[in-house]
């Protein structure tokens, strides 16, 4: 697997880089708000359920709470955004069937065909801050080809606290720079970085909507700044 830049397998982050996790949210969640709050808008209900996503991982990184998967925390800050627009009452097991709708969604239109061309070059897997079934549905939904399944719950931990990049390099047998984080989020790349992994940054500029403020460009000199994920599998040879 030896190439010009030393790097041999390529992790990435999967909400927002490798799928669209907001329109996926919104359109499993209309049904739902038809029958139990049909003025609200599917976004907005998503953007909000979205927001309860780092303040729950934030007590399991602080150590308040013990390392719980995703999915209990998705469920738990669900509840919080029902109760919070009055949406009362609803019997368990729809809660349930809605939480689901992180498992059902739809890769960026240039995501499935790059990671075919780059799995042929390199080892490639998620490292997500979704646990092991999510991804793998996510996976076997959207035809993402990994060669294995890392990130928070293999390690116990959440982005970005150190050892969830520390313990993957340490999990695939490699040096730091041998391994590359693929993300559209500035943060876990810098975070990253800070272990000595290589980057490479990929703009999603409609991951949170047309008036998205975040992440529009790369904060830092990462290794590859690329528009999408093909043209970071031209840069690093995987051209078919």
């Amino acid at each position: 697997m030896a190439n010009s830049t030393g790097i041999q397998a390529l992790v990435f982050d999967v909400f927002g880089t490798v799928v669209d996790w907001r329109s996926g949210v919104a359109r499993e969640a209309q049904a739902f708000l038809n029958r139990h709050a049909p003025g609200l808008d599917p976004f907005e209900f998503a953007d909000a359920w979205r927001r309860e996503y780092s303040p729950a991982m934030e007590e399991v990184r602080s150590g308040r709470r013990p390392y719980v998967r995703l999915d209990v925390l998705h469920r738990e800050n669900l509840v919080k955004v029902l109760n919070r627009l009055g949406i009362t009452g609803i019997p368990e097991a729809q809660i349930d069937a809605l939480n689901l709708a992180w498992h059902r969604l739809d890769p960026w239109p240039d995501a499935v065909e790059a990671l075919y061309r780059l799995k042929q070059r390199f080892i490639i897997a998620p490292l997500s801050n979704g646990n092991i079934r999510l991804m793998v549905d996510i996976a076997k939904r959207a035809d993402l080809p990994w060669d294995a399944i890392l990130g928070a719950e293999v390690v116990r931990a959440y982005k970005p606290s150190p050892q969830v990049y520390s313990e993957t390099v340490e999990i695939l047998g490699l040096e730091p720079a041998e391994l590359c984080l693929v993300a559209a989020h500035n943060g876990d790349l810098a975070a990253a970085r800070r272990l000595g992994l290589s980057t490479a940054f990929v703009a999603r500029p409609t991951e949170h909507g047309a008036h998205q403020t975040t992440d529009l460009k790369a904060e830092q000199a990462w290794d590859f700044v690329v528009d999408d994920l093909l043209q970071l599998a031209g840069q690093l040879g995987c051209t078919r």
